[in-house]
């Protein structure tokens, strides 16, 4: 068994989250490497040092002194340095650091260092060699990985070493020069190095246990989900459930390696495991819903036309929309009629604008526009085996006084998709769970 864990920012927030990683690496001798994010917050009050070094860049831009912002961030590296008795010198790195800032200072270089530094007093606490992200994650300009020059550095170090410790969130350019990712980039290293090295699992711990069936803002107290598959969690995360980013689930799920999301906070929680592929029935396989999200605020937009090659119109109003960058997230037709669904966010200001073009373009006889509507999603994949799973939901929401606006299935029949007024979109979300997946 081989395993890669990363540990986010909340993991590693201060002397305390340190032990507690030293201990959950050290329970399981098969957690070979470990990838650390800066250290985070260490109460709702405190700051990530990630976000004080982009404040520290945006004086520098501005030709504000950061001083006290930089005195801050070297302050909790020297704290935890000093609480767990290490011998690394943060004050020789810093002082490095604090002789580059300047405004022609890259912001890439100056944040990475959260992780950087992070990274270093972890890895003399465990024991372990520090691989700097610079030496193993290797970008081109574009942000796309070079998985082969990944895949040989990382195993070459880890045979070399026995067990590592890399920093995330960031990686080299041609140019030698550092390279941030997008904001949770840390979980997208740990994804890389995973499939470099083809773990067995991809531990990503953080402050939650897994992922819950259902929003906790909108249902109390909502079930884990102890197993998921890809497919499932991919349907979740494109109807606004907060999982991982794609960039991080992708490099292992095209590996084939198991993805475990675990509690640092609470270590014998076994969290959710995520999949290819679930075969066998257990109790909680017996719910076919397994898991619901969804997101507010979009538009149906309904073209009307008697006698219309519907095909034909819903081409040209696909390539209007396509040039207005404005995505549909879903299609239903009829005989003289299509009606699509964008999201306001998408399409912002410029609605009527894209309607007039429509019309011009295909002369509809009418085009009807029904705003403020939310898309809600029931995920899970056994409703494709289960005659009359669709009826019971519309029954259930009808009866509970939700109006369906519009319905959509994925053609894997992994989610059934009904459009609500904003209004009641935590009504129906609350009688999803309560009814199918409570």
């Amino acid at each position: 068994m081989l395993k890669v864990t990363k540990f986010g920012g909340s993991s590693v927030s201060d002397a305390s989250q340190f032990r507690k990683v030293k201990a959950i690496i050290e329970s399981d001798e098969s957690r070979r490497i470990a990838v650390i994010s800066a250290a985070g917050k260490r109460n709702s009050e405190d700051h990530k040092l990630t976000d004080l070094l982009y404040l520290c860049h945006a004086h520098l831009t501005y030709g504000v002194s950061c001083d006290e912002i930089f005195n801050t961030i070297a302050s909790r590296f020297i704290e935890i340095r000093d609480e767990l008795g290490l011998s690394f010198r943060v004050e020789d790195e810093i002082d490095a650091i604090r002789k580059s800032l300047n405004r022609d200072m890259s912001v890439d270089e100056l944040v990475s260092r959260g992780e950087y530094l992070t990274s270093r007093l972890m890895a003399e606490f465990l024991g372990f060699h520090f691989l700097d992200a610079r030496d193993c994650i290797f970008m081109d300009y574009d942000g796309s990985f070079d998985m082969v020059k990944i895949s040989s550095a990382v195993s070459e170090a880890l045979a070399e070493y026995g067990n590592l410790v890399i920093p995330g969130f960031y990686g080299r350019i041609p140019s030698g020069k550092v390279r941030v990712m997008s904001r949770g980039g840390s979980d997208i290293t740990g994804a890389l190095a995973a499939s470099a090295i083809k773990a067995d699992v991809y531990e990503n711990w953080t402050d939650v246990s897994g992922i819950l069936m259902a929003d906790p803002r909108i249902v109390k107290n909502p079930r884990p989900i102890s197993r998921i598959t890809y497919g499932e969690l991919r349907e979740l995360a494109f109807m606004g459930a907060s999982v991982l980013h794609e960039d991080a689930v992708q490099p292992v799920r095209e590996s084939g390696i198991a993805l475990n999301i675990r509690n640092t906070n609470e270590p014998d929680n076994p969290g959710t495991l995520i999949v290819e592929r679930i075969d066998g029935d257990s109790k909680e396989d017996g719910r076919f819903i397994t898991g619901i999200a969804g997101r507010r605020n979009f538009d149906i937009i309904t073209v009307v036309k008697h006698n219309m090659d519907c095909n034909e119109g819903l081409r040209k109003v696909l390539k209007i929309l396509d040039q207005n960058n404005t995505p549909v997230e879903h299609i239903s037709m009829g005989l003289d009629s299509f009606a699509f669904v964008i999201s306001q966010a998408a399409v912002g200001n410029r609605l009527d604008g894209v309607v007039a073009e429509i019309r011009n373009a295909i002369s509809p006889d009418d085009i009807k526009i029904r705003d403020g509507i939310a898309l809600v999603a029931a995920v899970g994949r056994k409703m494709g085996f289960r005659p009359g799973i669709s009826g019971k939901l519309f029954k259930a929401l009808g009866e509970n006084g939700v109006n369906i606006r519009t319905i959509a299935q994925d053609a894997d029949e992994l989610s059934i998709i009904v459009g609500v007024e904003n209004s009641q979109y935590e009504t129906a979300v609350r009688v999803l769970y309560e009814g199918f997946a409570g």
